[in-house]
């Protein structure tokens, strides 16, 4: 499991980054000592836990839970604070848990452990979802062009991609920015595509291979496109099963 963690105090945020180190199955991934770096490196490191001070300069913890919270595919959330469980109850948070400060062991692993079960079942979830979406959903994509309104056959997407706000979709005639959220896509479309990173879902029927490249990420092969979508450190394992399904 990949752990980002979040403190403006260094010495903290070292201490934790220790501690997590220290426990079979977890790593750090990447550590941020403010709401904007931490957003990033959520986007773009994809981790699956989040260990999140609450008291930051500027925007505190608690504002970037809820931007967390509004992501498709949104990290587990962890709170490390001074404030009891009372306060924490008091914010209305989606957090799964939380940590007094200063951080014991022994409740890092539990509720690190909470969040690992969690998450498996949340990928079981998606994936029965996946083999009971209804064989009635659209076969072309609508997207808006300077001619106007083109279709897209589905059989013709290789994959979507999400960047903050927009979707672009990679077909054969090229790509296009689309109105609809990956999350749709996936509620719509779940038992043709495979999501493979918080912001990209791969055609599952246009899947040749997962290769890794010079750098050691895992990417896909797609038939009939030269782009290789990045699988994130997250979904590798769930990709990985998948693969031995078809």
């Amino acid at each position: 499991m990949d752990v980002l963690i979040v403190d403006d105090e260094t010495l903290a945020r070292q201490r934790l980054v220790r501690m997590v180190e220290k426990l079979e199955g977890f790593c750090v991934v990447a550590e941020a000592d403010n709401a904007e770096s931490a957003l990033h490196a959520v986007i773009n490191q994809d981790p699956d836990i989040v260990l999140l001070d609450i008291r930051m300069p500027g925007k505190d913890g608690l504002d970037l839970a809820q931007d967390i919270s509004k992501l498709d595919d949104p990290p587990a959330i962890i709170f490390c604070t001074a404030f009891d469980n009372y306060a924490l109850d008091a914010f209305g948070t989606n957090a799964i848990g939380y940590l007094l400060k200063p951080v014991k062991a022994e409740q890092l692993l539990q509720v690190l452990d909470k969040a690992s079960n969690l998450n498996k079942l949340q990928r079981q979830a998606a994936e029965q979802k996946r083999g009971t979406s209804a064989s009635d959903s659209r076969t072309h994509i609508s997207t808006r062009t300077r001619r106007g309104v083109e279709l897209i056959p589905l059989d013709e997407v290789r994959y979507f991609i999400a960047d903050q706000k927009y979707v672009t979709v990679f077909h054969l005639g090229g790509e296009h920015l689309l109105d609809e959220t990956l999350k749709e896509l996936e509620e719509e479309f779940g038992n043709h595509f495979l999501r493979i990173h918080r912001n990209a879902l791969v055609s599952v029927k246009h899947i040749e291979a997962i290769e890794r490249n010079a750098q050691g990420q895992y990417q896909v092969r797609l038939n009939g496109c030269a782009q290789k979508p990045l699988i994130s450190r997250r979904h590798v394992s769930g990709v990985k099963d998948f693969m031995r399904t078809i």
